[in-house]
């Protein structure tokens, strides 16, 4: 019996190219690992932590196509953004500075 379940090849590109932008992230930050997030009707967003400690982020349009995006690329996917995995993430003086911004009174985002 054939497998009748249909492919949409959009998605299958579109996830495609997500999972050679994590790829390419993974290969630039001696490996990565992921989470993805559900972010309403604007998709999914998938979280990157290099190795190194630099993180970074794609959003996909949906949550279908960031899942097999993270399956292609073979990066290791967490649950949730806690723990050990959060605190692999480096931050910088950018972050900081922009963080105690908006948290002291500093330019309203927006």
């Amino acid at each position: 019996m054939a497998d009748t379940q249909q492919v949409d090849p959009k998605a299958q590109r579109k996830a495609a190219r997500l999972a050679q932008r994590i790829g390419s992230f993974a290969k630039a930050h001696g490996g990565a690992e992921g989470q993805v997030a559900y972010i309403g009707q604007r998709g999914a967003r998938i979280v990157l932590v290099g190795e190194d400690g630099t993180w970074g982020d794609v959003v996909a349009p949906t949550y279908a196509i960031a899942e097999q995006a993270v399956r292609e690329s073979g990066i290791t996917v967490h649950e949730s953004f806690d723990g050990e995995f959060a605190a692999k993430v480096r931050t910088g003086p950018y972050e900081w500075k922009r963080m105690a911004g908006i948290q002291l009174g500093g330019p309203a985002n927006g």
